[in-house]
């Protein structure tokens, strides 16, 4: 008989019932075991915004074959969460072993087999887009491997998806990117190879988050890397391990985009023949006051403002002496990870 912590009163579906969920879940059919005799559910829930279903069956074997995949034509990866009971998974010639708090990953484009144990089983399969999958990884997953409930990603992982499913929320929330984002690097932590889990897709997008709001912001004198932090949601000191990474600082970045907006102002008041005041540049720029953008602009560029148009070659272009600081932001910026 199927058990689950909140199976009191809950009404078991028939076998008709159990098969007549709509083809979006996919085809499973239960096998070894008259109509009369099957007791369990399939049901629809919702986590963080993917589809799923909650399982039970006292089948003795439940099967997707060829002739499923082509009817459902169904593109997912589904994590499998073993919550009662324990089972075999056995997809690409793989034969897994499915306790309870193990979680086991399949291809539905590829036929799959489960056993379960002891006669009966209760999982919690979540749809994960095949495309997503892989993009959010940067690597296609084999289908039928298995994470177990000793390691800690399992754990986390298994966890935060359980409560979310017994979670009786409205069917999309807010934090739900936020969480997938999550499920999508605990997924490449279980199941990735070695070397694809230690840098996450997600740290990288974070970072470019990060970039595009300090692009935004940087001509506010009153913006830094703690109101880069603030405004991205992460702490201080997580930003700048980020770009200490990229071998610079974030108040380094911060000034490389605010001296290079100031050669573009200066380019442009020398073309025009203005006599806009350099003071103006350097608060438009980001800079509180001239003296300290004169110091920032000498150290970058070995002259002071005030001397630009006499180091202009006439041609329209700058010729202009770059420190080491703005040759890492410029190699920071050429960091794939920033626009990705």
């Amino acid at each position: 008989m199927c058990q689950s912590d909140d199976s009191i009163d809950r009404p078991q579906s028939d076998y008709e019932k159990w098969m007549a969920l709509g083809p979006g879940s996919g085809r499973f059919n239960p096998k070894g075991i008259e109509p009369h005799a099957f007791a369990g559910w399939r049901r629809p829930v919702r986590v963080f915004g993917f589809e799923a279903f909650d399982m039970c069956s006292n089948a003795p074997r439940i099967e997707r074959t060829h002739q499923d995949v082509r009817f459902d034509g169904m593109e997912h990866y589904c994590a499998v969460f073993q919550s009662f009971g324990a089972s075999v998974i056995i997809q690409n010639d793989q034969s897994v072993q499915l306790a309870a708090g193990d979680v086991g990953l399949f291809d539905s484009g590829q036929p799959v087999t489960c056993v379960p144990n002891y006669g009966s089983a209760q999982w919690l399969c979540v749809h994960l887009p095949r495309q997503m999958l892989v993009f959010q990884l940067g690597f296609e997953p084999t289908g039928g491997v298995c994470g177990r409930r000793g390691t800690l990603a399992s754990r986390l992982l298994f966890d935060a998806v359980r409560d979310a499913a017994s979670d009786n929320r409205s069917p999309s929330s807010q934090s739900d990117s936020y969480m997938q984002s999550t499920v999508y690097d605990l997924l490449g932590a279980v199941f990735g190879p070695s070397d694809k889990r230690l840098v996450p897709r997600h740290a990288a997008r974070l970072f470019a988050r990060i970039c595009g709001v300090i692009n935004d912001r940087c001509a506010d004198p009153d913006f830094g890397p703690r109101e880069a932090a603030a405004e991205t949601g992460i702490s201080l000191r997580y930003l700048q391990k980020l770009f200490t990474k990229r071998g610079q600082t974030c108040s380094q970045y911060i000034y490389s985009l605010r001296l290079d907006h100031a050669v573009r102002l200066l380019h442009r008041r020398t073309s025009l023949g203005t006599r806009q005041p350099l003071s103006e540049i350097a608060y438009a720029c980001g800079f509180h006051d001239y003296t300290h953008f004169a110091r920032k602009f000498r150290q970058r560029f070995g002259y002071t403002p005030g001397t630009h148009s006499g180091a202009h070659d006439g041609t329209g272009q700058e010729a202009l002496r770059p420190s080491t600081s703005s040759n890492a932001s410029q190699a920071l910026r050429n960091d794939p990870t920033v626009g990705s």
